[in-house]
């Protein structure tokens, strides 16, 4: 038996592969191999970086450059047509507030302190007359009162909540029913002779002249005051958008200079409605605002001037026919120290001013008033007012000699007495506030009405003028395709 050979080399054809030998690497000996690390990837741009370069690459060709500029065009031509949208209604709203809502309000005012002081005349009227007092004058009173009430109450619906105007409502509408008991107080006693009647009437014409007529006053020029503000906002010209006007049709003319220059061709449809159009609106811009204007500055200058002034006037003749009255009912119990040291009767001298100022105010409205149907009640006025100066000479030289019962007959008498002076120059100071209210209504009008229509015209136009900007280069553009 044989043993095979012992040897420790491998067969033949199963030798081991040997690993090759890996250079020497730098470093420390020993040390491992560093990794390698694959390539960093470079950064992704933006999708708006890419959109900037496509419009770069755009804008070197004819086509892009049209594109762009039809991009323009139409923006610039929306742009105008909404910005005179919008500053012409801004304006047509507040020509509106003038007509509508501010200037009612502001005569709703005049009427609260007319009704006020005119209740304290017919008080103090009435007291004089004492069981004698007419129905007439009791009417007119309660007249008064109600018209008053119900004044405050409109005002009221209409004033913001916490502005100073409510306020001044709210206060009124309190002191109201006071004044309403304290003039109740006096007729009470004065019928049955008690001489505390006069006190009580005093107390009631304090009540009106130091605490409510000061705040109807106040009402008065709040409300004048928002007037103001509402003629201010309806008035401006719409400067912006009359530029916009002017840089679109800029753009349009260069568009088709541009257009002519690189085709020879003089028109192009699109872009010369779009110009049309684009005039059309800028034209009816300027033409309706300054319509409007001419009509509201009318309506301020012969219309809210006047009425201003009336109701200052009709106020002044209220408050000296109640001087006049109370002087009577007072009997010098109130007097007043002037800066010379004189002392006045209080009454007597308030009636002296108030009847200055009415006179001064006669002949302002006169100077205001624009045509006859105005200055002939304001030159009735005046004539009547001359006439009650003489009478209350007379009154009061009665007065002074003691001669109480004449004194009142020439102020409250049914012949030659001061209070038919006083009615004619109220009488007549009513017609004058009618016939100047119909004015500023018309005037005011007028001026509204100008900008009918425009605000939407002016976007409807717009959108058409950029539509054919659109169109007239999309048929450029076509020639390229």
């Amino acid at each position: 038996m044989t043993q095979p050979p012992k040897s420790s080399a491998a067969p033949p054809g199963t030798a081991v592969p040997t690993m090759p030998a890996l250079p020497q690497q730098p470093g420390r000996a020993g040390a491992p191999a560093p990794r390698r690390t694959p390539d960093a990837t470079p950064a992704r741009r933006t999708a708006f970086a890419e959109a900037v370069d496509r419009l770069r690459a755009a804008a070197t060709t004819e086509p892009g450059r049209l594109r762009a500029i039809g991009a323009l065009l139409a923006l610039l031509v929306v742009a105008f047509g909404a910005v005179a949208a919008w500053q012409t209604d801004s304006r047509a709203t507040a020509a509106g507030d003038v007509l509508h809502h501010s200037q009612p309000l502001s005569s709703d005012a005049a009427d609260i302190y007319r009704s006020l002081a005119d209740a304290n005349t017919m008080a103090a009227s009435g007291y004089l007359a004492g069981p004698d007092e007419t129905t007439a004058t009791r009417s007119q009173y309660e007249l008064d009162i109600r018209t008053a009430a119900q004044k405050l109450v409109t005002a009221a619906a209409n004033t913001d909540p916490g502005s100073s105007s409510a306020a001044l409502i709210k206060e009124l509408n309190e002191r109201l029913p006071q004044y309403k008991g304290l003039v109740e107080s006096a007729r009470a006693n004065n019928r049955q002779g008690f001489p505390v009647g006069g006190a009580y009437l005093r107390a009631a014409n304090d009540t009106m002249q130091n605490q409510m007529l000061p705040k109807a006053e106040k009402l008065y020029k709040a409300e004048n005051l928002r007037l103001s503000a509402d003629y201010g906002n309806a008035t401006p010209y719409p400067w912006f958008a009359i530029a916009l006007g002017l840089l679109a049709l800029g753009g349009l003319a260069w568009a088709q200079r541009r257009n002519y220059q690189r085709t020879n061709r003089v028109l192009n449809g699109g872009l010369v409605a779009a110009s049309a159009t684009t005039a059309v609106v800028l034209l009816w811009v300027v033409v309706g605002h300054t319509v409007a204007r001419a009509g509201l500055n009318d309506s301020y200058d012969h219309g809210v001037k006047s009425l201003n002034v009336l109701h200052d006037a009709r106020i002044a003749s209220l408050k000296a026919r109640s001087d006049e009255n109370l002087t009577l009912v007072s009997r010098g119990a109130e007097t007043t120290t002037l800066p010379n040291k004189k002392v006045v009767d209080t009454y007597d001298w308030g009636y002296d001013q108030e009847i200055a100022a009415l006179g001064k105010g006669l002949k302002l409205a006169d100077s205001l008033a624009d045509n006859s149907a105005g200055r002939e009640p304001v030159a009735v006025a005046n004539s009547s007012m001359t006439v009650w100066i003489a009478r209350h000479k007379k009154v009061s030289e009665y007065n002074e000699l003691g001669r109480y019962d004449e004194a009142r007959n020439g102020v409250i008498g049914k012949k030659d007495a001061t209070g038919e002076c006083f009615k004619a120059v109220d009488d007549s100071l009513n017609k004058a506030l009618t016939q100047e209210t119909k004015e500023f209504r018309q005037s005011a009008s007028d001026g509204l009405d100008a900008m009918t229509g425009l605000t939407v015209g002016a976007a409807v136009l717009a959108v058409l003028g950029a539509a054919g900007a659109v169109l007239g280069i999309g048929r450029r553009l076509s020639e390229y395709r």
